[in-house]
């Protein structure tokens, strides 16, 4: 269904996968889907397909630039070694990018893990476009890189485990009670039982079929609302 795209990244080119909606839905619901540590793999390029299916216009910038691991300790060591300026700028291209091939000002996006970090950091970065968050166990593996959260104006819907050593319920507390105060919505889901990472479904040792499903529908339905808004 998706493509490899370039886009511009302050000066230079970033790639991502770009997949769209049917075209009788339109150019679709512009959406950021930012990888886990393991890279841009086949597994985030599916879920980029899934939400076009649910008619979204969905970019996954390739952050690690054609690298891509299954090892822990390659992706550990991938996840640390990432400048985090130039994620930054190819996150911010792939925003404008999506503002330019959907017409909407109003972006939403989703991370996983290492990923659902960056997906704080960039609502965070570009408020001026970001309208709703949707980071799923969201990890911060970087050294003091907490983002500014006073500078979000981006609804927030996270998707946490109870078992996770990562991100587990004290840190999602943690978040919310930072998050709430700024007044723009946020909403935190915890999987009882769940472990890290239970919506990727290439890892059977921790995939969770029925809290996957019912996230997907809850993400679906809170960036449409809070794009449809603004």
């Amino acid at each position: 269904m998706g493509q490899m795209i370039e886009f511009a990244s302050n000066g230079s080119k970033g790639t991502g996968y770009l997949a769209e909606p049917d075209a009788e839905i339109g150019r679709g619901v512009p959406l950021i889907v930012i990888q886990e540590w393991w890279g841009l793999n086949d597994h985030i390029k599916d879920v980029a397909d899934r939400f076009a299916g649910e008619g979204f216009l969905a970019l996954a910038p390739d952050l690690y630039h054609g690298t891509v691991t299954t090892e822990p300790d390659e992706a550990g060591k991938a996840a640390m070694a990432l400048d985090l300026g130039n994620a930054a700028n190819d996150l911010g291209g792939a925003v404008n990018e999506l503002i330019t091939r959907s017409g909407s000002s109003k972006v939403g996006v989703v991370g996983f893990c290492m990923g659902g970090g960056l997906a704080l950091t960039l609502a965070c970065r570009r408020p001026d476009a970001i309208v709703a968050c949707v980071p799923y166990y969201g990890a911060f593996p970087w050294p003091n890189s907490q983002p500014d959260y006073s500078t979000n104006r981006a609804a927030v819907q996270g998707h946490y485990a109870e078992n996770d050593d990562w991100a587990g319920p004290a840190a999602v507390a943690a978040l919310e009670e930072v998050l709430r105060p700024l007044g723009h919505g946020v909403e935190m889901h915890v999987y009882q039982n769940a472990e890290h990472a239970f919506f990727n479904d290439t890892r059977p040792e921790v995939y969770n079929r029925h809290y996957a499903v019912a996230a997907f529908h809850q993400t679906c339905a809170f960036l449409k609302r809070h794009q449809a808004q603004g």
